[in-house]
């Protein structure tokens, strides 16, 4: 497997992305900064991001390429993204998704009512509209790995 890497180009964020069928019309240069990918550094075919808040952040944007899908990439993505915020402070991670909340239930996040979500979480583009509001908001509080 590849090494996962920090800081993909804009351009190939969104070429994956869009691949995928996600959304990334609030992406930008500076979101990536915290983000992560996997493979080559022109068309990566795993993508993390984080947008951090203090002790919590928004796991956004995990995909995976078609072709390597059920290899642990994503999981290995999301492990790493949980280090990543854990070693910038935050406690709690926020995630809105449409397609993969088994998924990410399975990686020990619950779903959480929308109303209990923190202001800074709130106010970013993909909660407040980008994402339907029948999407499963999920949580999940980080703890350091032993």
């Amino acid at each position: 497997m590849s090494v996962i890497r920090p800081r993909p180009s804009l351009a190939a964020a969104k070429a994956l992305l869009a691949a995928c069928n996600l959304l990334d019309g609030d992406l930008t240069d500076s979101h990536c900064e915290h983000f992560f990918y996997w493979g080559p550094a022109n068309a990566p075919t795993g993508l993390v991001g984080l947008e951090l808040f203090g002790d919590v952040a928004l796991l956004r944007s995990l995909a995976v390429s078609a072709d390597v899908r059920s290899s642990g990439m994503g999981t290995a993505l999301v492990r790493h993204a949980e280090s990543y915020g854990l070693s910038q402070g935050v406690r709690t991670l926020y995630l809105l998704t449409t397609t993969a909340e088994g998924f990410f239930t399975r990686l020990g996040y619950a779903s959480v009512a929308r109303e209990v979500a923190p202001p800074a979480i709130r106010s970013t583009r993909e909660f407040a509209g980008l994402c339907p509001a029948s999407s499963a908001f999920m949580s999940k509080q980080l703890q350091e790995r032993p």
